[in-house]
């Protein structure tokens, strides 16, 4: 016991602080990813519309898009990109309530303000508990939401658990593209839980079908299946990203959801 408690004490405080400020992230983190308007040619035919595994790229009126519902973050659009118009910065602040907030067309734009209601907002903002539903998923976005339980996240200091039974959830984190087999099991589990209820599609796969989209064994995704609260992009999202969206909705955050993030 003595030894226990001597190697608990040099090991110290292991919870990271929340927000994490950009210069505390690796080199190689991927986040949101922007371009520069005023150096691309949107060069459609050789450029990185033609190397986007999802088509997360588009190209309408001689403006390029990126979906980052669609995006896998594989950085192939990067490498090929001659002016180096498109980068991925270190900002995982990219969850939005609507889908439509996830196609970014500007060098730089903040994110909207939660579509939850306000009384959701207070029934939930100090007790959430979510039901994980893996709907055809490979485990990579399952995996990440698991990470937030370690000492390391610390997932529960916020309020926020993940529960075995939907009857006692108060919403629904969904992963993979919803295969035809995990449909009738997903749609139980949704009604199951009590209203009112949320639902979260976690990774490219629950938002678009990702590299899955438009297969025969599978739905491009959740919607228009179940109604979406939150969609939370990534392949798979960093447990930053996810932690992040949760605060965010449930307005739980230290912070104010713009691409600055400096630690409390």
């Amino acid at each position: 016991m003595i030894k226990a408690l001597q190697a608990r004490l040099f090991q110290k405080h292991r919870t990271m602080s929340f927000p994490v400020a950009d210069d505390n992230l690796p080199d190689r983190f991927k986040g949101k990813p922007i371009f520069d308007s005023n150096t691309c040619s949107a060069c459609s035919t050789k450029g990185c519309i033609s190397v986007c595994p999802t088509n997360a790229l588009q190209l309408k009126d001689t403006k390029l898009s990126i979906d980052i519902g669609r995006c896998i973050f594989c950085t192939e659009c990067v490498d090929v990109c001659e002016k180096k118009s498109i980068y991925f910065t270190k900002n995982y602040a990219v969850a939005a309530s609507c889908k439509q907030d996830l196609i970014i067309v500007e060098k730089a734009a903040a994110r909207l303000e939660s579509l939850l209601p306000s009384h959701i907002k207070k029934i939930f903002g100090r007790s959430f508990k979510l039901r994980q539903v893996s709907a055809g998923g490979c485990n990579a976005c399952e995996a990440d939401i698991n990470v937030l339980n370690t000492p390391g996240f610390d997932l529960n200091r916020f309020g926020i658990a993940l529960v075995a039974s939907p009857r006692h959830a108060d919403g629904l984190i969904i992963t993979g593209p919803v295969t035809h087999n995990m449909l009738t099991a997903l749609l139980k589990t949704y009604s199951a839980i009590p209203d009112p209820k949320i639902v979260i599609a976690c990774g490219a796969c629950a938002i678009s079908g990702g590299l899955f989209s438009d297969t025969a064994e599978s739905h491009n995704g959740v919607l228009p299946i179940l109604p979406v609260d939150l969609f939370i992009p990534g392949c798979p999202p960093h447990p930053l990203t996810i932690l992040d969206g949760l605060l965010w909705l449930l307005n739980k955050s230290l912070y104010h959801p713009k691409s600055s993030h400096k630690p409390h």
